[in-house]
């Protein structure tokens, strides 16, 4: 019995090393003994191939629900990074530094435009408490906005070396927080501007002839006009177009591929970069008009009201409305008509 058990034993064991080498023979053909670069590779031809037959992309197979993450290569990347690495810089620098430089230039030509007869001690309300804080909530969102986005863009060449990396590291983090939650509240005060003043920056006539003359910031010549004139029409527009479009192709950032695939995302971050350079180097023209260009201008957002003097030589149309508008027995109405029709030339 036991030289029966004995041999059983042998048995076992030789058959379970002739299964371990059997197994063993498959996973050993797979390895070979010399590895050759070009046998089973993929050539530049049969990529190229791929690139024109796939709609521009190489993608794989996942099988994770991400089927975004199957995109091995799309070339229209390489593009939207040399464009954002090179020709935003570009873009961004000529409109912004532009911009301050030909403000500079056009202040020591010009100077300030003053209120040729003087203050008149008397004040007109031109907006009420509801208009400036509309205003200014979304002109402080859209400095923080302007800061962080072109953070995005010249902070890696301009701060980086000065701050060093931990610091820029935790400013760019603090900014890009900043950035997504104001972009809220800059929306909703877009929309509410467009809604409050689009009755009063429908283009007419009257905008043609302002134009014209210069509007009071060329020249000597200050032409009439209603409550905004041409040029404030312009910057109503601006912020109105240029604030719904980086508000749209942000929120497809800030929510990608929800209803758009990569090359969505690659539109809407150009167009988003675009248009941002350009609406700050706007917004620098519009915050020189309401300061240092023209004297009592900033008083309209900053108070509320503004002098008749600046009033009947930039808006005297606008004025003689508002005197209309008080009533015809009112004698300080009248008062105010009667110098509202006075031209200020």
């Amino acid at each position: 019995m036991a030289g029966f058990i004995s041999h059983a034993r042998l048995i076992i064991g030789a058959l379970a090393l002739m299964f371990v080498f059997a197994a063993a023979g498959p996973a050993a053909a797979q390895q070979p003994s010399s590895v050759n670069p070009t046998a089973q590779a993929v050539s530049e031809d049969q990529l190229l191939n791929a690139l024109q037959n796939r709609g521009g992309t190489i993608s794989g197979r996942v099988t994770i629900p991400d089927q975004q993450s199957a995109t091995l290569i799309q070339p229209a990347g390489q593009d939207w990074r040399s464009f954002h690495e090179r020709t935003l810089k570009w873009i961004g620098g000529i409109s912004v530094i532009g911009m301050i430089v030909l403000l500079i230039a056009f202040y020591l030509f010009r100077g300030m435009v003053k209120i040729e007869r003087g203050r008149s001690g008397r004040t007109v309300v031109r907006f009420n408490a509801f208009e400036r804080f509309v205003h200014w909530m979304t002109a402080a969102c859209f400095i923080i906005l302007a800061i962080s986005g072109l953070n995005i863009t010249f902070g890696k060449s301009l701060l980086l070396p000065l701050m060093g990396p931990e610091a820029f590291t935790g400013w760019s983090q603090w900014l890009k927080y900043a950035h997504n939650y104001l972009s809220f509240p800059f929306t909703i005060g877009v929309v509410l501007i467009c809604l409050i003043w689009i009755a009063g920056n429908i283009p007419n006539k009257t905008d043609v002839e302002w134009l014209k003359r210069g509007g009071g910031i060329v020249g000597e010549d200050h032409p009439p006009a209603y409550r905004f004139n041409a040029g404030q029409k312009m910057i109503y527009w601006i912020v109105v177009i240029g604030g719904a479009a980086v508000a749209i192709t942000g929120y497809l950032l800030m929510f990608p591929f929800y209803g758009t695939g990569v090359a969505g995302m690659q539109l809407s971050s150009t167009i988003h970069a675009i248009v941002g350079v350009l609406f700050v180097a706007a917004m620098l023209g519009h915050i020189y008009i309401g300061t240092l260009g023209m004297e009592g201008a900033f008083e309209a957002m900053g108070t509320g009201t503004v002098d008749e003097n600046w009033a009947k030589q930039h808006h005297r149309l606008w004025l003689e409305e508002e005197a209309a508008r008080v009533g015809p027995n009112d004698s300080e109405a009248q008062a105010r008509a009667r110098a509202a029709a006075t031209p200020a030339e």
